[in-house]
């Protein structure tokens, strides 16, 4: 039996994130033991029910002897939280947290610092649109990608805090890589916040559509939309502050993509098929980038499974 990386971790807020890390850090013997926190007396007590860890009723008691803190709270909330975690964690304790946005969970949490802890931002790049602490699963972060985003310059004993916490993340299944925290605010702008947002507003136009169209937008939706909705159901709280707190990286990423959209419109208006052409396929070719590297399944409809007798409808 291999040791396990900390003996106790401690993890403040039981939704998603959180409750996988925790089924999967006792699943996979990433932690000996596991102490839990949410600011909500109701999720403590579902947690409690389905046996995620020890549950605590005070921040204070779940963090104390923990060897690692993971804050697994939106990002707005990220800086109160540390605030309040800090002076009751023990020195040499890791505080690391999993929010979308580094820049700001970086300043969040070295605003915190006392000198006695290592902080170690980081970001897991997976999830679904489910949400509580119901919603977790082991397998989560299996094969997905986890970003670590050290701060520069800190002091003895940091250096085999990031490695302790890399061995964690990789115990857990995920493939851990550092990266600086402005660099990742950039690639996830593109590849995470601006899709998220997109499929936000698109789920809202149709849904206004609807009240004109007679209910005949949910009635027909193909794959395709039905793809964005799941992407819209997730955490509206969570996606608040990423766009709020990535907003230059988003905002940079939003141009770009509303000068590429407006050539196509105009391709459409002056039936440029060339353009529309050319621009499909090289956007094809991406999907199949993504396949080749692991990243999707190439499976009919998303590998979805389909009832029998029923056809892929995402075009």
């Amino acid at each position: 039996m291999t040791d396990p990386v900390f003996n106790q971790i401690a993890i403040v807020g039981a939704g998603l994130i959180g409750a996988s890390i925790a089924r999967a850090a006792v699943a996979y013997g990433a932690a000996g033991s596991v102490s839990l926190y949410d600011a909500s007396e109701t999720v403590r007590s579902r947690a409690a029910a389905i046996g995620l860890g020890d549950v605590a009723d005070d921040l204070g008691a779940a963090v104390a002897d923990a060897d690692c803190v993971l804050l697994c709270v939106p990002v707005g909330a990220l800086e109160p939280v540390a605030a309040e975690a800090v002076p009751k964690m023990k020195a040499g304790a890791i505080l690391t947290d999993v929010g979308s946005v580094k820049v700001q969970a970086a300043s969040a949490l070295a605003a915190a610092a006392d000198g006695r802890v290592h902080i170690v931002p980081g970001h897991p790049i997976a999830g679904t649109e489910q949400s509580g602490p119901e919603a977790g699963f082991a397998t989560l972060f299996r094969n997905a990608w986890h970003i670590l985003t050290p701060l520069a310059e800190q002091g003895e004993g940091y250096a085999e805090a990031v490695s302790r916490l890399e061995a964690f993340w990789t115990r857990l299944g995920a493939t851990v890589e550092t990266m600086d925290a402005a660099r990742h605010d950039r690639v996830l702008a593109i590849t995470s916040h601006l899709p998220h947002l997109i499929a936000f507003n698109i789920v809202a136009t149709a849904f206004d559509m609807e009240t004109v169209e007679e209910g005949e937008v949910v009635k027909y939706s193909a794959g395709g939309f039905r793809d964005f909705t799941r992407i819209a159901a997730s955490d509206p709280v969570m996606w608040r502050d990423v766009f709020l707190n990535n907003k230059d990286a988003v905002l940079e990423c939003l141009g770009r993509f509303s000068e590429d959209l407006a050539a196509l419109q105009r391709a459409i208006r002056w039936g440029d098929g060339e353009t529309l052409f050319n621009e499909f396929t090289r956007a094809r070719s991406i999907r199949k980038a993504i396949i080749d590297a692991g990243q999707d399944s190439g499976a009919v409809n998303f590998g979805r499974n389909l009832p029998k007798g029923d056809k892929d409808e995402s075009a």
